[in-house]
């Protein structure tokens, strides 16, 4: 779905009012605002629309791929809301999870926060972000899920090791694995950068994208122009499984 970011107002699906814990990922692995990262407004947005039909625990999770704390990103982003839980992700128990898939494309197990595994709803909400030629949507934002203390491998940054592994296979392995609920592209502005992940040039676009995070990144990805292999690979993925 695609919707006008100048008044978008977020409308809770029936579903969460069954939840008793609403788990929200967004992109704050850097110190510096929207479009960068999620801003706080669409947050609040989004955290005012669930406490309209439900009372439940709400979580904002997230890491850094370095492994430096995220709280102060957290302050200085001004993710600040009431009876919001925030967490660090190297703060969390780390759990083993088998990936669903009978022939993983990259990745057998991944390690994954134990919150995530207790949690009824998960959203992903991540700004519009093209970085080289690739979209930074709602399911690259699930990397900084995975602990960089499980992930340093041959690469010092953290989680990104996981590149060397051909990442579109290891996103489409992430997807599968990971059970998100909702996606959400934050796209006011479009942000495009030729490598940079915190500066580029930025252009109005004033559209919201929700939905499943394969359909909204496939969405976005469609009205950018971009060609995303993971996309392709999910696609075949549902198909070969039949759904």
């Amino acid at each position: 779905m695609i919707l006008d970011a100048e008044n978008f107002t977020f409308k809770a699906p029936e579903s969460i009012s069954r939840a008793r814990r609403v788990l929200i990922k967004p992109s704050a692995g850097y110190a510096v605002p929207y479009p960068v990262t999620t801003s706080a407004s669409l947050l609040s947005n989004v955290v005012q629309g669930i406490r309209k039909i439900s009372d439940a625990d709400i979580v904002i999770l997230e890491g850094t791929a370095d492994g430096s704390p995220v709280y102060p990103i957290f302050q200085k982003l001004g993710y600040n809301f009431p009876r919001v839980i925030t967490l660090d992700v190297r703060d969390t128990i780390q759990i083993e999870v088998e990936n669903p898939l009978s022939k993983p494309l990259a990745v057998p197990t991944f390690w994954l926060p134990n919150v995530i595994l207790s949690t009824d709803y998960l959203i992903s909400i991540a700004p519009l972000k093209v970085i080289g030629r690739r979209g930074h949507l709602t399911i690259m934002n699930l990397l900084s899920l995975l602990p960089s203390s499980k992930y340093d491998g041959e690469v010092p940054d953290g989680w990104r090791a996981l590149f060397s592994l051909g990442i579109d296979k290891v996103l489409t392995d992430l997807y599968f694995t990971l059970p998100f609920d909702m996606g959400i592209i934050e796209g006011h502005e479009v942000l495009r950068s030729e490598g940079d992940p915190v500066k580029g040039k930025t252009e109005p676009f004033g559209k919201i994208f929700i939905g499943d995070p394969y359909e909204v990144d496939l969405e976005a990805s469609s009205a950018l122009g971009l060609k995303s292999e993971y996309l392709d690979l999910i696609r075949n993925t549902k198909v070969e499984l039949g759904t």
